[in-house]
């Protein structure tokens, strides 16, 4: 048995002696949201036969079996008494009541938990890889590693990093930066501060998803990469995503200032769109 965990997977180190208000107003919800997602199950698409029901939906105890705990602590979760159910019983509940992506993290919020979606993954919604290829803008779509998996042409001409030539693994705007002369020269002057401000981003990030192992490797290979990452992580600078100005020196166009702000993609909350505009 984990240590924190009782014998049904319900996690026991943060639980208080009372309730205050919003926790029993936040388990009422649940309650109440587990019986009408349980109502709403058709038995026999179940392979639980259509046997005589006085009500719709699946029943506690059939539920409880197919999220792989017992009838006791389902009815706990329902009645509203307080139990706190570790991820592991909450994503068995959810594959149970065939919960969708939106309604499994609206289950885990009403139980006081959180998990954070794949950190680096590499694939695009359809929708979104669209509309990116259409905007008009310097545009590129970065995972939480700050991967691009998705980018303009106006993005490849203004920051002149031509991510179609690059590997999957060098595909990585923080490793570009830090490691590219032509990023080097295109920020000029304000190379430093612009790299700092990504790596305080990218820590907060790491430092969110702490036990991730994509941001892990993606972390090792950076410092692998040259002497500054390494310095300026040692620093354990936070930032937080902000829109602003950026001054560039292009080596074509001459010298620009870009507006730029991202914007965090609905389908995937690790992927993040960043737009450019010209304005000089």
């Amino acid at each position: 048995m984990s240590p924190g965990y009782d014998r049904e997977g319900y996690d026991n180190t943060n639980m208080a002696d009372g309730q205050d208000m919003d926790e029993s107003e936040r388990n009422r919800r649940l309650g109440d949201f587990l019986r009408l997602r349980r109502a709403r199950i058709n038995p026999e698409t179940d392979g639980l036969g259509n046997a005589r029901r006085r009500t719709t939906g699946l029943r506690r105890e059939e539920v409880a079996s197919l999220a792989g705990i017992s009838t006791e602590w389902y009815i706990k979760l329902e009645q509203r008494r307080g139990a706190s159910p570790s991820l592991a019983t909450l994503n068995g509940i959810a594959r149970a009541l065939r919960l969708d992506q939106a309604e499994r993290l609206h289950l885990l919020a009403l139980a006081g938990r959180t998990v954070p979606s794949s950190a680096c993954s590499a694939s695009v919604p359809d929708t979104l890889r669209m509309i990116v290829k259409d905007m008009a803008q310097p545009t590129y779509l970065p995972n939480r590693c700050w991967d691009v998996v998705a980018w303009t042409q106006a993005a490849v001409d203004l920051l002149q990093a031509d991510f179609a030539a690059m590997s999957v693994d060098d595909r990585n705007t923080l490793g570009w930066m830090l490691t590219d002369a032509g990023a080097r020269y295109l920020f000029g002057e304000g190379w430093e501060d612009e790299a700092r401000r990504m790596i305080s981003l990218f820590r907060t990030t790491c430092d969110l998803y702490d036990d991730d192992r994509a941001l892990l490797k993606q972390v090792a290979r950076l410092k692998a990469q040259g002497a500054h990452f390494e310095r300026w992580w040692r620093q354990h600078d936070i930032g937080a995503p902000r829109s602003g100005a950026k001054r560039l020196r292009h080596s074509v166009r001459g010298d620009l200032t870009v507006l730029f702000s991202t914007f965090q993609a609905n389908d995937d909350l690790g992927l993040n769109l960043a737009a450019y505009m010209t304005v000089l």
